[in-house]
Order: structure tokens, then sequence, then C-alpha cells
């Protein structure tokens, strides 16, 4: 099999501290550990270059998105027509390889005449119109809301593009299911992730945490939630980490002593938080692709409460106690906090972990046998 591969990044997956970028950067880490050449392609518009990606990337090649174009014109979703950059087709076009396309967000030259022989993966995160469909409605800003919804509009249409695409890699089962019996090249390959093994902690946390970006409209909207439904009835200390909180948060939490909200912590320090924590809760009310907080909370943290919604379809609900309503999560995290996380208790997660769909090894490897079965009917 030709051990090289092209990836297209929607953005720089260095520091690997939020969603997609967590996917990005560990899979590429694990394929590199399997023996894949990588050259990887970044679109950038904010992080900087990361020098680090070098030590398992074979060449790496930055691109300037141009973010400066009137996201109301035209039929192409902006997170697609701001990816468009010419440097990048020629790029690609510099020899046969196979190409992965890290989410719709990269595909702008996926039909294009100069790469229709090629074998072309497009990695999905999310069913995107639906993700951006839920961003509208969890928005206060007018201009914001009225974006999300058009944007949503052009991705319902656009999605189809991936039929173009030898695979879609899909995120989770649901989204495999949805794609599959749209476009029928969907396989399923879960999350990648920076846990290799368990990493948590025997005893008792101080404190409970949620942790998350804040300047993302679904994680505000659950902070409101958990401060205002179920932190407030609580006696105990909790701590909502993340940056860019709202105005709105920061005032509410100031209304409670018990309640910390901190804005400066660094990617380290809200891992550290995970694993120190007594109780990880993690609702979210926007039901598309995986949470990757949620698989580090139960790789590196002790008792884990969520909502139905964020363990929905993921295979994790056993790791986890599911409260259906405010009340319940408050019944579940009280129960947590009167009792120690043990030895026992750890080498149970382990034993699930282990079984469940997120192994990074077997994701890989899965990649790996795809590429090669494509290579194979090509050659």
């Amino acid at each position: 099999m030709k051990k090289h591969i092209h990836i297209v990044s929607f953005d720089v997956p260095y520091p690997a501290d939020y969603g997609g970028v967590i996917d990005i950067f560990h899979k590429i880490r694990w394929l590199h550990k399997l023996g894949l050449t990588i050259t990887l392609h970044c679109f950038q518009y904010g992080r900087a270059e990361a020098p680090a990606l070098n030590s398992i990337c074979k060449k790496v090649y930055y691109y300037k998105r141009s973010k400066y174009r009137n996201p109301f014109i035209g039929n192409i979703p902006y997170i697609v027509l701001t990816r468009n950059h010419e440097e990048l087709l020629t790029n690609l076009c510099r020899d046969h390889s196979p190409i992965l396309f890290e989410g719709l967000h990269t595909t702008f030259f996926l039909q294009h005449e100069k790469l229709k022989n090629r074998i072309k993966l497009v990695r999905n995160h999310n069913i995107e119109h639906d993700y951006y469909k839920n961003l509208e409605l969890v928005e206060s800003n007018y201009f914001k809301k009225y974006f999300f919804r058009n944007e949503s509009d052009n991705l319902r249409k656009y999605e189809k593009i991936i039929k173009s695409a030898t695979h879609v890699l899909a995120i989770s089962p649901s989204d495999h299911q949805y794609l599959n019996r749209k476009y029928h090249n969907s396989v399923l390959i879960p999350a990648f992730h920076a846990n290799d093994d368990i990493s948590i902690l025997p005893g008792n946390g101080k404190f409970v945490l949620y942790h998350g970006n804040l300047v993302v409209g679904e994680n505000h909207y659950a902070a409101m939630y958990l401060v205002k439904e179920v932190f407030s009835k609580l006696s105990i200390p909790c701590i909502i980490a993340g940056s860019h909180p709202h105005d709105e948060l920061v005032r509410l939490c100031l209304k409670y002593p018990h309640v910390r909200l901190i804005d400066d912590w660094s990617h380290e320090q809200v891992m550290d938080a995970v694993r120190q924590a007594h109780v990880n809760v993690l609702p979210t009310f926007q039901g598309t692709g995986i949470k990757l907080k949620l698989l580090n909370s139960l790789f590196c943290g002790r008792f884990c409460v969520v909502n139905p919604t964020m363990v929905l379809h993921t295979g994790l609900e056993d790791a986890c106690m599911i409260g259906n309503n405010a009340e319940e999560m408050i019944h579940y995290i009280t129960q947590c906090w009167r009792q120690s996380f043990t030895e026992k208790h750890i080498e149970e997660r382990r034993k699930f972990l282990s079984h469940s769909l997120f192994d990074n090894r077997k994701n890989g490897m899965d990649i790996l046998k795809i590429l090669g079965e494509e290579l194979k009917v090509k050659s």
C-alpha cells in the first residue's frame, strides 16, 4: 500500500483544545504512529503556525482563510467558500495520494476535475445543517441568528457534494445511519481523542465541574441552564470553566457564593480540573456529533452526570448517570458527592472503555484498511 495521505484541516489542529481539532490532531497522531506519511494542509484564522505538527507530518502547509466575504451572497456555505484557496489545489495535485477532507468546510475542491481520479475521504464532524440550525435556536443576537439560519439552509443543499467522495467517515452511529441512507458511502469511524488509557484519580474531589468554550452558544446555554436550574439548588462548590463567558453568565454566577466562574485557565488547567473534580456535569442541548469533552471526562474524571442528549447514540450511556431533568441531575450529583470513587470504579471504567467504540488504534487501523482496499481497486 502507498503509505502517504493528504489531510485538509479546517483549522490549525494544534493545540488540540476544542472539539473538531481534537479529533483531527489525534487522528494524525495515530495515523503517523501506524506508519502513514502525512502532508497536512491547514486553514488559518486566528491560530498561529504550530511547529509541533512537524514531528508527525512530512510537510505542513498553511493557508489564510478568506473571512472577508459577504456570507449572504450565493449558495455555497460560508464555511466552505472562505476555504477556497488555489494554492491548496496546486499542492494537492503534486502527487496522486489519497486525500482526507476534514469536514464539509474543506470540500470546495472535492468535485474538481483535477482530483476526479483520486481516493477522496470526507470526515463529517456533524450533520452540519442540523448543527447550524441548533446554533440558531440558542442564539439571541439577531444578526448571528440570521447567519446561522442562512448557513443551515445552504449546508442542507450543499451536503450532496459528498456523493463525490469515495467514502464519508461518520463520527457517530446516528450520523452514519443518516449519511449511509442518503449517500450510500458512509463508514463509521468514531472520534479520535487524547486518551490512550484512563488517568482517573481515586478518592474524593472537592468540587463539581462544568467545562466548555463559553463563546459557543450551545455551551453558554448549557452553562446558564446549569447555574439556574441545578447549581443554584446545591450547597456544594461548583465551578464553570471556559473562555469568553457572556456578561449575563458572569452576573448570574455572582449571585451564588458557591459557584465560581473561571475564564482564564489554560487547556492543561481545565484538564487537571476534570481529574480533580468529584463530579463532571455535562448537559448539552445540541444533539449532533460526539462531544469530546464527554470522552475526556470518562477517561480522566471521576463521576459523570449528563442529560440524555449528551449520550444519545454514543454507546457511552452505561458509563454515566443520566438525569432526564434538573431534579434528577441534582439527585445524581448529591448521590455521587456522598461516595468515594474507588479503585473498583476505576477498573470498571477501564473495562467499559476498552470495549467501547473509542479505541484510537482500532479506528486508525480501520482508516488504513479503507485506503488499502481502495488502492487495490485502482491498481
